[in-house]
């Protein structure tokens, strides 16, 4: 049976975080919407599974309206992901936030069947908003899943 636990992030995963987040999205540093931050210092929490990190999602709070700024699951298709998102979505709604939000880009159409099959909705279309990303983060890719230019950044959110 797959069973794993979600848990706030600590100082002890935050080097884990740095590593992954250079991995899976080129560098801890993300950029959405014109806006950079260190992904690596945001809270969030991770999933843990027979005593390893299996799993990070991390958010932004401003105000009442919260971003999710990387979702990342190592063990797809056991529920890491939905279970992530849930916590954030308990947490998020326990501090009287408004809105969860995120941005993907028009190439990934595996995020964007996760995002919208647990609630969040399209709210934005933004053409060719990769191109000025691009210039505050180089190590975005011209071309993402399935050969696909990335373009276009596509906001989803849910309101809660």
């Amino acid at each position: 049976m797959n069973t794993f636990q979600i848990r706030p992030v600590n100082k002890e995963d935050r080097a884990w975080v740095a590593s992954l987040l250079a991995e899976h999205w080129g560098s801890a540093r993300m950029i959405t919407r014109g806006n950079v931050y260190q992904g690596d210092e945001l809270p969030g929490f991770v999933a843990v599974k027979d005593g390893k990190l299996v799993g990070l999602i991390t958010y932004r709070m401003d105000g009442n309206e919260w971003e999710i700024g990387s979702m990342n699951s190592l063990m797809e298709g056991i529920g890491i992901g939905s279970a992530l998102v849930e916590a954030t979505k308990h947490v998020a709604v326990s501090a009287k936030c408004r809105r969860l939000w995120l941005i993907t880009t028009n190439e990934n159409l595996k995020a964007l069947r996760f995002w919208q099959k647990r609630g969040f909705a399209l709210a934005a279309v933004y053409p060719k908003a990769v191109e000025a990303s691009r210039k505050l983060k180089p190590e975005i890719p011209l071309i993402g899943n399935d050969g696909i230019p990335i373009r276009d950044e596509i906001e989803l959110e849910m309101l809660l």
